[in-house]
């Protein structure tokens, strides 16, 4: 299988997840990027936490998801707090989490409370996707691999290589890190510094199996534009 011949727009569409979380970003961003999810029927646009209602209502009729960021992005709250943030997000309508590890707690060895906060989360999810963001530019490999293995054992459903607002975003080596590391029922995301189709191609190939962006009308206009001319 190549990725020219199987990477359709819409089977790309599918594994992308559309990110409106700039500092800046406002409600008309989340118009906007509803308009992309609808357009080429993305799976999933992932807004901050106080636009999930909005996101909701705006998609009410269509088969995309809602998600959300959770102790976003740098990952010091407390295990709590970070339950109680998935709780009260799930009842807004999110039903993807992305939530960030607390990444000093890795750092340390301090092991138990990864696990904690990752089954927590899972727990007020009640059924909700987690996607567990280890900001894999703060780590080494060795670090990494742990994370990765913690997440997948208090139940994550995915491991996000990055917020996008770290050191760096997902690199190819990360992702096959991480695909080597984690079972098969665990999924992969690719995130941060994505804005190409290439990136997101190349990323897909390495083993990723749902990437993160915002350039995501950018990216599948040129996969439109890629097909046409293979089958000119």
């Amino acid at each position: 299988m190549t990725t020219a011949s199987y990477w359709t727009p819409r089977r790309l569409a599918r594994v992308l997840d559309h990110s409106v979380l700039s500092p800046v970003h406002t409600e008309e961003e989340v118009f906007k990027g509803v308009r992309v999810v609808r357009e080429f029927g993305v799976r999933t646009i992932i807004v901050k936490p106080s636009y999930v209602k909005l996101a909701v209502r705006l998609l009410a009729d269509a088969l995309a998801h809602v998600g959300t960021v959770i102790g976003f992005p740098h990952g010091g709250e407390t295990v709590r707090m970070k339950a109680t943030q998935v709780r009260e997000m799930r009842a807004a309508g999110a039903v993807e989490f992305d939530m960030v590890i607390n990444i000093g707690a890795m750092r340390e060895g301090r092991e138990r409370v990864i696990s904690r906060e990752v089954e927590a989360a899972v727990t007020a999810a009640r059924g909700g996707v987690v996607k567990v963001i280890i900001e894999t530019g703060y780590l080494d490999d060795q670090q990494k691999m742990r994370a990765a293995q913690l997440a997948a054992e208090a139940g994550a459903h995915f491991v996000k290589t990055s917020t996008g607002y770290g050191l760096r975003g997902a690199t190819v080596e990360d992702i096959k890190l991480l695909r080597s590391t984690l079972p098969r029922g665990v999924g992969v995301k690719a995130s941060g510094g994505i804005k190409t189709l290439d990136d997101t191609l190349r990323l897909l190939e390495a083993g990723a199996n749902r990437v993160g962006t915002s350039s995501t009308r950018a990216i599948l206009e040129a996969a439109v534009e890629r097909l046409q001319l293979a089958t000119a």
